[in-house]
């Protein structure tokens, strides 16, 4: 399995073999799509919080007696039924992530890459270095590969300060580690960029 290796004025430079366990791994939507439920609940970060009864403002004395007055019981202020009171069975802070083992996020990343790839979604550059910092000359060059426009994932290391201020102000483009790449962040983008290095790293972290 081979890719073309290109530049940024979208000429072919070279080509390299890509491992067939990686990227001709079978596509796995259920893996992938619990893969990114597991990315997306690790977001959350579980602290909401309403009071109970028993923590609510005001006095736990008994506002009538029980018989006689013609009224409904009630016992005091901090009643749930009564506006003010406390809130029953209401959110409380805990954890919303959800556990993947290593193989099984290795295997989901492998499945969607695959299918990248097989949609011709994927595009690896010699390099990624920008030489500045300025937004309209990544773009300027990003048109040249022709995928300007698009939602796009840029992998690189994260030593390439100028890449990122470069991109950093486009919603469209996202720029990432090449060992911080995960399932949600592929899935979510139109196409990924990729530098030779960092595809290299990408390869031996999913090989092993």
């Amino acid at each position: 399995m081979k890719i073309t290796v290109k530049n940024f004025d979208n000429q072919q430079v070279r080509e390299i073999d890509l491992p067939e366990e990686i990227f001709g791994y079978p596509y796995k939507e259920h893996l992938i799509h619990e893969a990114v439920q597991a990315y997306l609940a690790g977001l959350r970060r579980g602290t909401h919080k309403v009071k109970t009864r028993s923590e609510v403002s005001g006095s736990g004395r008994k506002l009538w007696r029980q018989k006689g007055t013609g009224r409904a019981r009630v016992k005091d202020l901090r009643t749930p039924k009564w506006r003010g009171g406390g809130t029953v069975h209401g959110p409380v802070p805990h954890s919303h992530a959800k556990d993947l083992t290593r193989r099984e996020k290795k295997n989901a990343l492998k499945s969607a890459l695959s299918r990248k790839l097989a949609d011709q979604e994927i595009v690896v550059v010699e390099n990624l270095e920008v030489g500045n910092h300025k937004t309209r000359e990544l773009l300027a060059r990003l048109g040249k590969l022709g995928i300007a426009g698009k939602k796009t994932l840029l992998i690189d290391s994260r030593d390439n300060e100028s890449l990122t201020l470069a991109a950093r102000n486009v919603k469209a483009l996202k720029t990432v580690d090449a060992l911080a790449v995960n399932v949600y962040d592929v899935v979510d983008r139109t196409v990924v960029i990729v530098s030779e290095d960092a595809l290299s790293r990408l390869v031996e972290v999913l090989a092993k």
